[in-house]
């Protein structure tokens, strides 16, 4: 490969990886914003005193529903999913570039946050 390929396929995935983390931010904020406007709008969470969604499955739901806190708490997902996708994002571009350390080094940091995860729902 000449260095201006090398070049530029590099340029294209880091402007790749930092759209992904605006476009994330973007859309959680988003999200969270409409929550708020229609928390402040209604007056109400959607749900009883003291409870709000804590599952993956009530946060979907509600936000069917069209409840204000599960709108809320589905910007707070998007916004941790937006990394988590960043890095899986770079697993497949260092496969497509065939660097072999970055995508083992990159899978491990996968699998770091998967377990985290994991262990935080646990506890």
């Amino acid at each position: 490969m000449s260095k201006g390929k090398i070049s530029k396929d590099l340029f294209d995935t880091e402007l790749f990886i930092s759209s992904s983390l605006r476009v994330g931010v973007y859309l959680s904020a988003a999200v969270i914003i409409i929550g708020m406007i229609m928390f402040f709008a209604t007056g109400s969470s959607g749900y009883p005193v003291d409870q709000f969604p804590i599952t993956l499955g009530a946060v979907l739901s509600g936000t069917m529903h069209i409840k204000p806190s599960a709108m809320i708490s589905l910007g707070l997902l998007l916004l941790i999913a937006t990394p988590v996708f960043r890095v899986a994002a770079s697993v497949l571009l260092f496969l497509f570039e065939k660097d072999y350390l970055y995508t083992v080094i990159t899978l491990f940091v996968l699998c770091v946050l998967s377990i985290s995860f994991m262990l935080g729902k646990a506890l």
